[in-house]
């Protein structure tokens, strides 16, 4: 498929003017390795992103899981650093987290990670505020972008704290957004099947690199269908912003990430890629089975 084409997104809605207060930002350039993932993926269509938990179920393991998918076809690599309470996680993320977590393995291991593997794909992280507020917010972020880790997932940063006042961007307020800007990290904001269109507009100033797209409403697993919701999900938000969307949450199979690269810019697979490493007898299956699931995936994308 080296010849293939990427298929068109669909026609972008005319965009609508943004609540009051709210200016519409000018395009901020992306960090080079992940504007080059969205914009060249291997699959021709749009960016892979596989998601598991960093050091789950050891970090040699985990390690070699990670080399498995970016020899597999993965344009970006999102890690999860366990976390006793993660509230945005199905059952299948719950228990990878806690195994690491009985395992021992800490956010330095998972950044330790990012940087092994860094010179492969750029990292996506996805973390809850305690950790970060824990770590030291300036060292984390500092840490973070020092292991090749470029955006950051914080499924429980309300956006409006994030930015440090809605349309100012923490630009001048000194919020988690500056501190990470300072570091060439970008806080990736999430905008779901629910969100208003007033949240729209917060989301689409926020977006830095790249905005979530949640398929469903509800914690993350696989799913036998992908949220009817999400075409007018992506059109509202296409309404309002260039920024690359990633849809994630539910995407479990080969068919289901083609259907999402129909529309999206980006393709997250997480539990599905979890559930396979849990029921593996050793790290040789495991690398095994995230790789043809992933390969899978590309060659659908490629051809969907």
């Amino acid at each position: 498929m080296s010849g293939a084409r990427r298929a068109p997104k669909p026609p972008r809605p005319e965009a609508r003017p943004l609540a009051p207060g709210l200016a519409r930002p000018e395009a901020r350039p992306l960090a080079p390795r992940l504007a080059r993932a969205f914009t060249a993926p291997r699959a021709r269509r749009a960016a892979l992103i596989p998601y598991v938990t960093g050091g789950h179920p050891d970090p040699e393991t985990s390690s070699q899981v990670i080399s498995a998918l970016i020899d597999a076809g993965a344009d970006i690599v999102e890690l999860g650093i366990p976390f006793s309470d993660p509230i945005a996680d199905g059952p299948v993320v719950q228990r990878s987290t806690y195994e690491a977590l009985l395992a021992g393995v800490t956010p330095d291991d998972v950044l330790q990670l990012a940087a092994a593997h860094s010179a492969g794909v750029p990292f996506v992280l996805l973390t809850y505020v305690n950790t970060v507020l824990a770590f030291g917010p300036e060292r984390f972020f500092a840490r973070a972008a020092a292991s090749g880790v470029e955006a950051l997932v914080i499924p429980d940063l309300p956006l409006d704290e994030a930015a440090g006042g809605a349309a100012a961007l923490a630009a001048e307020a000194g919020g988690l957004t500056a501190l990470a800007a300072a570091n060439g990290v970008s806080l990736v904001p999430l905008a779901t099947p629910t969100s208003t269109d007033a949240r729209l507009d917060m989301v689409a100033a926020a977006a830095t690199s790249f905005i979530y797209c949640v398929a469903v409403t509800g914690v993350t697993g696989a799913r036998r269908e992908v949220g009817a919701d999400l075409p007018d999900l992506v059109g509202r938000l296409r309404a309002r912003t260039e920024a690359p969307l990633a849809v994630g949450f539910g995407i479990s199979t080969p068919e289901q990430a083609a259907r999402v690269a129909g529309l999206a810019d980006g393709v997250i697979i997480g539990s599905a890629l979890i559930d396979l490493i849990a029921r593996s007898a050793d790290a040789d299956s495991a690398c095994r089975a995230v790789g043809d699931l992933l390969r899978a995936a590309s060659a659908a994308i490629a051809g969907g």
